[in-house]
């Protein structure tokens, strides 16, 4: 009996939970090998997942059809309290808004990009549910996503843009559809899009969040250990008012999710034809402000550029163009360093437990 052939094999079967490989989402706690004995310990997040049996016969079958005589004692555990959750999603990134109209999306997506092109895999969540943009900035409207059975259980698949996994309520409701939701219903949307989407090992999962505090972003930080928040504001005052009170919702005792930094955008207009001008249409100083007020940094300033616009209506997002990526790219980098920095002075984020 060979012990890589048996792993082999056993990578084959896909976790219930997550969709991914045995093997890939680290769940083959050990594997000991002494014939005709096989002997198999998985960890698995929770021992009364509803497709437990169907696991236990898959791994029992895939051993078996390699080695008819195998005798093969399977045993199942639980993961440890401290476990990941989602382990093959190292860092979760929300960027949020105080209200709409600042271009929260457009940096999201932009953001991502240059993430991408950085180095990083990368994956996009649009958890805006009343008006989900990203499928047309990335120029996926229209398209659905495909779904896979794992044990039994329908998988979505995320749907691809630029190299980049994307999953968005666009994808599921026709283009001009309302989204008219009560609070139960956004919760499992969400819920949905952490537990019912195949998503690859990521780096960063950015996730475009819909302005102002509500029900997503309470059920996001209740389903998902976030790794930090980006809030992205103009520099006018009424749009810092009203970040004001969205970063503070994060920065609860009950909920106390770090804030990585602050993008302002929008911060000055430089027409095509007048590349050295810069027009201070907002005002100024509205993202050091919000920085100074979450004890945090400012990632950097957007500028409004025809470009930027042209590129989130064509599904050419500006990061994809080299001029007008340089914004996008520096914001890329100092993210990086703000969630760095983050590991090093913060013990990882703990799933919020929110008493209403």
């Amino acid at each position: 009996m060979d012990r890589n052939q048996i792993l082999h094999a056993i990578s084959k079967i896909k976790d219930p939970l997550s969709g991914r490989g045995l093997v890939e989402q680290h769940m083959v706690k050990s594997l000991e090998v002494a014939p005709p004995d096989v002997n198999i310990v998985l960890q698995v997040r929770d021992l009364n997942m509803d497709k437990k049996n169907e696991l236990n016969f898959a791994v029992i079958s895939a051993v078996q059809e390699l080695y008819p005589d195998a005798n093969v004692n399977l045993h199942i555990v639980a993961a440890p309290n401290d476990a990941p959750k989602y382990p093959h999603l190292k860092n979760i990134i929300a960027v949020a808004s105080g209200k709409g109209g600042v271009g929260k999306s457009t940096v999201a997506v932009n953001l991502a990009l240059a993430l991408k092109k950085a180095g990083y895999k990368v994956g996009i969540m649009d958890a805006d549910v009343y008006g989900p943009s990203v499928p047309i900035m990335l120029g996926l409207q229209g398209k659905r996503p495909m779904v896979q059975d794992i044990h039994g259980r329908p998988m979505m698949i995320p749907l691809e843009a630029h190299g980049i996994p994307v999953m968005s309520l666009g994808f599921i409701i026709e283009p001009q559809q309302a989204v008219v939701l009560r609070g139960p219903k956004l919760s499992t949307i969400v819920q949905q899009f952490f537990n019912e989407v195949v998503w690859p090992e990521l780096d960063y999962l950015i996730i475009d969040l819909p302005p102002g505090t509500g029900d997503v972003q309470l059920t996001l930080v209740q389903t998902a250990p976030v790794t930090g928040v980006v809030m992205v504001t103009t520099p006018q005052d009424v749009a810092v008012a009203d970040a004001i009170k969205g970063m503070n919702m994060f920065r609860l005792d009950s909920v106390n999710v770090p804030i990585l930094g602050v993008i302002e955008n929008m911060s000055w207009f430089t027409p095509k034809e007048l590349p050295g001008h810069k027009y201070f249409i907002f005002g100024q100083g509205g993202g050091e402000k919000l920085a100074q007020e979450g004890q945090t940094e400012l990632l950097g300033q957007v500028p409004l550029i025809l470009g930027i616009r042209e590129g989130g209506d064509t599904g050419r997002p500006a990061a994809l163009d080299d001029t007008l990526a340089v914004p996008f790219d520096q914001l890329a980098l100092n993210l990086v360093r703000a969630v760095q920095k983050r590991h090093r002075e913060k013990p990882p984020t703990d799933v919020v437990h929110i008493n209403r």
